[in-house]
């Protein structure tokens, strides 16, 4: 039917111009979960659900009846949602500074048992210091140098804010390290993203000068190196 077609191609238009598909269906799938997404909210990746299975197994390595679990910079809330529902004792509790990306996790943890704040990842959840088992997030790690090279779904899509962070693209994973450190019960766990190019440095953040035990970097389904954990150490 010619309504059909026209829609048809239409999308095609659409795809051909390089908006991704996730904006084009309203629809973003992560592990078990279906997430509404759309302009101005960072799109999941695959690659970030080997981040939330290493999570998991750690949380579960932890023998904690409620675990109590941080997602900083939760975006569409894929991480946060995910770790509630195959954690399903924990206490999850998620913040994003973006209003815009906030329409659309409001709409995705409708809901959920997920608690979610507006704030700044750096000084969120005070009253949580000490308290916390495992804190988790995929922040903007994308260096400002690298901008005309990301390929455009996520350039001319995904918010800025969610992308970039600094010359070398670590500026608010260096932050993320002190913020972790303060929510983290001793020997609890941080579990940090970072591009591909980055494995030989974010480890090297989570020193033992700083407080920290057992940093590691571990690969993606792709074998690329993708993320980087450790324990806050015990005193």
């Amino acid at each position: 039917d010619a309504d059909f077609d026209a829609r048809y191609w239409e999308v095609v238009a659409r795809r051909e111009a390089r908006e991704p598909l996730q904006h084009i269906t309203g629809r973003a799938y992560f592990r078990y979960l279906e997430l509404q997404v759309g302009p101005g909210v960072f799109v999941p990746r695959p690659e970030t659900e080997s981040v939330v299975g290493w999570a998991i197994d750690a949380v579960r390595a932890m023998d904690v009846v409620e675990p109590c679990i941080v997602d900083l910079c939760t975006g569409s809330g894929a991480i946060a949602l995910a770790l509630a529902q195959e954690v399903p004792r924990s206490r999850v509790h998620a913040v994003e500074l973006s209003e815009d990306a906030l329409t659309w996790t409001r709409k995705n943890m409708e809901g959920s048992r997920v608690d979610l704040r507006q704030g700044d990842a750096l000084t969120a959840f005070p009253d949580l210091d000490g308290q916390v088992d495992l804190v988790v997030s995929n922040p903007p790690y994308i260096p400002l140098t690298e901008w005309e090279y990301v390929a455009p779904e996520a350039r001319d899509h995904d918010p800025e804010l969610a992308l970039f962070s600094g010359e070398d693209g670590l500026d608010l994973i260096r932050g993320l390290e002190r913020t972790a450190h303060r929510l983290l019960r001793p020997g609890g766990v941080v579990v940090v993203e970072h591009a591909d190019t980055q494995g030989g440095q974010v480890p090297w953040i989570f020193t033992e000068e700083r407080g920290w035990a057992d940093a590691a970097d571990h690969p993606d389904l792709n074998n690329r190196p993708r993320f980087a954990t450790a324990r806050k150490a015990l005193p």
